[in-house]
Order: structure tokens, then C-alpha cells, then sequence
């Protein structure tokens, strides 16, 4: 009987071979995994110089505490094809936006453009022929919809509006890179009195940091610019002379709001006696007038009165009727180019002074105080409608029941003089309210519609 085949050659042989497999499968693994790491790694190294060549980081601290608004930006198109913050077609923009259209016109950078008093001046500065390039955070303190609008204004008169925040110091660096700012218009700042009590880290954040990281990258640029920038009449306080002059003392702040205005007074002196910076602070007395601030008075005096709400009217605590030296906007920025055609040059050069520079501090104020309760007054007529008034007495957040500006000294260098008086700038306000908000437009198609319902009404009887 034949014996069997012997296989165990071929079992051998055929392990073998499935070793060799497996042997070269590993390897093929090994290989394509090492190359597929090496390209992961060379695209990445690529996308960080090209992020990091076109586009400077934005600071996370938008304005200082809660009420942020951030805004999300591609930067893989920003790297490859130059949009986006620090990309080509942005430093054009920046470049144009900046460049004066007058012989010997200004280059100003404008923080707070898109805010009320900023995007006044703004449009000011362009429409004279000096160079404008905006700056601002669009925080939520209030309607950022409302800064959308201003800037979406700005840009229809070729001001560009740069997002970015006063404590991101690579921005402003960069933008001194791109741009030699002959002036600063420094309007940017966490406003209002009383929102103090609720988030007192916002204050801190923008009226302080954000202005000394301001001067900060002033002061190392070459030439250094002249700067004007926004104080406050809420520096006097607790002070009971009459008129407000530059001369009182202001060391008795009654809110954070003011404490931190104060300090920004204080910190102007420093850097103007360390480093040469020329500057100039103005105390504006309450701005009002179209596109203004939603939490001023007068502008939500108008919503609740159209709205039939009630108005709350403060009294002081022995009875009397709080005013103000309400300040329409065009005087306020007659008063900001008057300063900034009359500021010096600074005297610093590369973060060292080479002698003694200008350093001034002016109130802008309409010099006639107004009772609140004729504020109502002159709403409710041109509002064709009786405001529900709810008297109370004043608390103590931090507001002062009566402000009076002395401007002299501001009509003596600059020639500062406000002319409009309370009825004539609120009836400018009042005509801007009801056609950016569609009052007049609402009120007819609501007539429309009664009127047809009316005839609808009369056919069918």
C-alpha cells in the first residue's frame, strides 16, 4: 500500500509566505502612517505662518466682562486669499480708509467709531477730507444692531470699520504698522452710571486698560500721535459749585463710571510727562441727538411715551427737579475737531519724551441746564402725546441731580460755542427716531387697515 504525499513542505512553505505578507503589510502600515503624520505636520506648520502672518489674534477680553460680542472669523480664507483681519485686501482697506483726501488732512484712528458720539465725528472728519479709520468692539451693553447700522453708515461714506478691542494690543500694533496716525480720537469706553452696579469689571477693563494699552502703543510709534479723548462731566461728583469749571476739584467721584474717568485723567498726565504724548481731555455734558445712546434719558423717554409705559421722573431728596446741561451732538463735534485742529504734536519719539508736551482738559457742555420735566415736555409735543409720568425720588446709583457746564475756556482756544438749544435738537431727534425705527411707516398701515376694514364693514351692511 502507498504511503500518503508528504505536505508538510508546502505547509511550511505556504507559512512562510503568510509571514512575508504580513511582514510587508506592517511595514507598508508603518510607512504610510509616517507619511501621512509628515503631511498632517507640513500642512499644519503651513496654516500657522500663513494664520500667523495675516492674521494677528484678537484678544479675548471684547470690551471687559460679560456683554461681549464675538465675532467668528475664517481664517484658512483670510490665509490664502488675504481677507479677514491683517490679510492684504484688509491693510488696503485700513490704507484707504486712512488716507486724507486734503492737503495736510489728518490721519485719525477713531475708537468708539461705531458708537454714538464717534460715529458722528467720523463722519465729520471724512466729509472735510481728513483720513478716518474706525475702531470699535460692538459689545451688547446695548443693541449692537443699532452700532451695526452707524457702521453700515460709516462704510456708505468709505469708513472702514475695524472689529477689534482696545486691550488686543498685537491689533493696534499692527494697525500703527500699516498706518502713521497723525491724530487719536479716543471715544471708546464701557459707558453709563448706573450699569456700573451690575458689572463694575467692564469699567475697569475699557475706560482703564484698554487706555493705557492705548497710549501704551501710541507712545512706541514714530512719530507719535496727537491724542483727544473722551473724559466725562461725571469727574465733578459730589462738587456743588456752579458752573462746572476745569479748575474744581474732582476728587469726589460718585460712581465707578466717573472714579474710572477720573483715573483716565490721571493716567493722561503720566504718560504725557513720561513719554511726551500730547493730550487732550473733553468732559462732555449729555449728549443727545439722532443715532444716540438707547440707555440715555431722552432716548428712552421717547420709546415708553410712543409705547403708552410710564416715564420715571427723579426728584432730589428735598424736592427738586433734576436737570441737566443736555448737549446736542453737532456742538459736541464741533467741539472734538476744535480740539483736534488745535492739539501739538507730541514730542516723544520710540517710547522716549524729548521735551515738554501739550496736556489740556476742556469741558463741552450747551451751558444751559434743563429741568427733566421740560425734557418731557417738549417730547410730549412733538410726540403728539402725553407722557405718564411716575415722580420718585432720586437713589443713590451713582447719578448727580444737577449738572452746568462753564465752557469758557474751550471758546477761548478753540472757539468752541454750541448753538442749538433743547427744542431744536430734539425735534432733530425725534424726526431720526420715527424713520429708523418705522413709527410714521407702522402708524399709516395701521390707518390703512382700519380705514379698509371700515369700508369692509360699511359693504357688507
Amino acid at each position: 500500500m502507498a504511503s500518503p504525499p508528504d505536505t508538510s513542505k508546502t505547509i511550511k512553505l505556504e507559512r512562510y509566505n503568510s509571514y512575508l505578507r504580513r511582514v510587508n503589510s506592517t511595514k507598508l502600515l508603518n510607512a504610510s502612517s509616517k507619511l501621512l503624520f509628515r503631511a498632517t505636520l507640513l500642512v499644519a506648520l503651513v496654516l500657522i505662518f500663513f494664520f500667523t502672518i495675516n492674521y494677528p489674534p484678537l484678544s479675548d477680553h471684547m470690551g471687559g466682562g460679560a456683554h461681549h460680542v464675538h465675532t467668528t472669523h475664517n481664517f484658512l480664507s483670510s490665509a490664502f486669499y488675504g481677507g479677514g483681519v491683517g490679510g492684504t485686501a484688509w491693510e488696503k482697506q485700513v490704507r484707504h480708509s486712512s488716507t486724507p483726501k486734503r492737503p495736510n488732512g489728518m490721519s485719525v484712528l477713531v475708537t468708539g467709531a461705531a458708537g454714538f458720539v464717534g460715529t458722528h465725528c467720523s463722519l465729520a472728519l471724512k466729509k472735510r477730507g481728513d483720513g478716518v479709520l474706525g475702531l470699535d468692539n460692538f459689545n451688547s451693553y446695548y443693541d449692537p444692531s443699532l452700532k451695526r447700522a452707524r457702521q453700515a453708515l460709516l462704510k456708505r461714506h468709505e469708513v472702514f470699520v475695524v472689529e477689534g478691542d482696545l486691550n488686543d494690543e498685537p491689533l493696534l500694533t499692527k494697525l500703527f504698522d500699516v498706518v502713521p496716525f497723525t491724530h487719536i480720537l479716543h471715544l471708546a469706553a464701557q459707558a453709563g452710571v448706573r450699569y456700573a452696579m451690575q458689572n463694575p469689571q467692564s469699567y475697569v477693563s475699557s475706560n482703564i486698560a484698554g487706555f493705557v494699552n492705548l497710549l501704551e502703543v501710541a507712545k512706541r510709534a514714530n512719530p507719535q500721535p496727537s491724542i483727544v479723548w473722551a473724559s466725562s462731566s461725571s469727574v465733578y461728583g459730589l462738587n456743588t459749585e456752579n458752573p462746572f469749571s476745569e479748575l474744581h476739584r474732582t476728587d469726589q467721584p460718585a460712581s465707578l463710571y466717573a472714579a474710572t474717568k477720573k483715573a483716565g485723567e490721571e493716567i493722561a498726565h503720566t504718560y504725557n510727562h513720561i513719554y511726551g504724548l500730547a493730550l487732550t481731555g473733553l468732559r462732555f455734558f449729555t449728549v443727545y441727538g439722532p443715532w444716540g445712546r438707547p440707555d440715555m434719558a431722552y432716548f428712552f423717554f421717547t420709546k415708553d411715551i410712543l409705547q403708552g409705559k410710564p416715564i420715571d421722573v427723579y426728584k432730589t431728596v428735598d424736592d427738586k427737579e433734576v436737570a441737566r446741561d443736555f448737549t446736542y451732538i453737532d456742538d459736541v463735534v464741533k467741539g472734538c475737531l476744535g480740539a483736534l485742529d488745535t492739539a501739538e504734536k507730541s514730542t516723544g519719539s520710540g517710547g522716549k519724551k524729548k521735551g515738554p508736551a501739550q496736556l489740556r482738559i476742556y469741558n463741552l457742555g450747551n451751558t444751559s441746564p434743563v429741568p427733566v420735566g421740560k425734557l418731557v415736555s417738549i417730547l410730549e409735543g412733538l410726540l403728539g402725546t402725553k407722557a405718564k409720568k411716575h415722580v420718585i425720588k432720586m437713589p443713590r446709583n451713582g447719578d448727580v441731580p444737577y449738572t452746568h457746564a462753564n465752557v469758557s475756556l474751550a471758546y477761548k482756544d478753540f472757539g468752541y460755542k454750541p448753538t442749538t438749544d433743547l427744542s431744536s435738537g430734539l425735534r432733530k431727534f425725534v424726526k431720526w427716531y420715527v424713520s429708523y425705527y418705522g413709527i410714521e411707516t407702522r402708524v399709516k398701515r395701521e390707518m390703512d387697515i382700519n380705514k379698509k376694514s371700515s369700508q369692509q364693514t360699511e359693504e357688507s351692511g
